[in-house]
């Protein structure tokens, strides 16, 4: 076999992001170490990759078959669109039992990782946000977006899917790191979004199609978050939140680290305010403070913040049609406003759904109607 195929099968036998397979392959190759599975002697390895080894050969073939039917391709170290970047993994030490830079990643969509991820930025952050936090998080990636930065971030329900949705406002690729098979739509809510980022931008994964997320699976995945980005922003993050375990990879790693201040007497927002005030995270509170920190200040950026701003300024585009396409005393369905500001029904639908959270549109009837004016104050 290939060391690419090597690979493939070492990522069936043992769990990505274990440290021993860190260790392993800083003194052996891909395929010594599958062959040493396989048999009942050479060097030791764990009796669990023994007994996962055994069926080796049929796992390969339904592993390949369900990438197929998924539209799934197997991404290794010395492909070009690899980002080198993960290898600063290798040299870490283990953060709750995970190490190492990934063995492969399997990816979903036509984009080239390492281009997409050439000038990235992760925001994360807590599942449960508060409104505060929702609309931080899709403004956030929208100012960075526009900056020239693309958003990546785990898909979760709460500030990782605004953000994704942020970027996608934008018209702009998006990538999505999932703790389970790039296949799997995980939460299942997010399906429609997973399937939306996977056809302009990618999502992916280091664990093998069809595999379910496992908690210890996302504290692995969060490595390769931070590793794929220049900097992580931490959103509305309690204390023992996973989106720490981000920004302590990130530490770790080198990289920039930001956070977005919540209220003090918010409960979501104390692991944020804790990072702030040990001195893990710069603080923030829009993209061009993002921007600024990391392209240096005094930074040049096309983030809608270079102009006099009102609420409909700081609207992502879309957005800012849809407005356009309301009106104040009738209702206007979902196909009227698609079509009068020519929008897809998923942009107009998103757009709406962050236009009412903010006040500025109410339903009626079957429809929507302006609520408030937004280019004001």
């Amino acid at each position: 076999m290939t060391e690419k195929q090597d690979r493939l099968a070492l990522s069936l036998i043992a769990e990505p992001g274990d440290p021993r397979l860190r260790d392993l392959l800083e003194q052996h190759e891909p395929g010594r170490i599958v062959a040493a599975a396989r048999s009942a002697s050479g060097m030791r390895v764990p009796a669990v990759w023994r007994e996962r080894a055994l069926g080796i050969r049929t796992a390969l073939d339904e592993v390949k078959a369900r990438a197929k039917a998924n539209d799934l391709r197997w991404l290794c170290p010395g492909d070009s669109a690899w980002p080198t970047s993960l290898s600063d993994l290798d040299h870490l030490e283990p953060l709750h039992g995970t190490a190492g830079a990934p063995i492969g990643l399997w990816i979903r969509g036509t984009g080239s990782l390492a281009q997409l991820c050439n000038e990235s930025v992760a925001i994360v952050g807590a599942r449960d946000c508060t409104t505060y936090g929702a609309e931080s998080a899709s403004e956030l990636a929208a100012d960075c977006t526009a900056a020239g930065f693309r958003i990546v971030s785990g898909a979760a329900f709460g500030v990782d899917g605004c953000a994704h949705r942020g970027a996608l406002l934008m018209n702009k690729p998006t990538v999505a790191v999932l703790a389970c098979g790039a296949d799997v739509d995980y939460p299942a809510g997010h399906g429609a979004l997973i399937a939306e980022i996977a056809k302009t931008g990618l999502v992916v994964s280091e664990q093998t199609p069809g595999a379910h997320p496992l908690k210890g699976r996302f504290l692995s995945r969060n490595r390769i978050i931070a590793a794929l980005s220049q900097g992580t922003v931490v959103i509305e993050a309690a204390v023992r939140s996973g989106s720490l375990n981000t920004l302590n990879w990130a530490d770790q790693l080198g990289r920039t680290t930001m956070a977005l201040p919540g209220p003090v007497t918010s409960r979501q927002s104390s692991g944020t305010h804790e990072a702030i005030r040990s001195g893990k995270a710069v603080l923030v509170t829009n993209g061009k403070n993002v921007v600024e920190e990391l392209r240096g200040l005094g930074a040049e950026s096309s983030s809608p913040e270079a102009g006099p701003r009102t609420e409909f300024d700081r609207l992502p585009p879309a957005a800012r049609r849809t407005l356009d396409g309301l009106d104040w005393s009738r209702g206007r369905s979902l196909t009227e406003i698609a079509s009068g500001v020519r929008l897809t029904a998923r942009e107009v639908l998103t757009s709406l759904d962050l236009l009412e959270r903010r006040g500025l549109v109410v339903r009626f009837g079957v429809g929507w109607i302006l609520a408030r004016r937004a280019d004001v104050g």
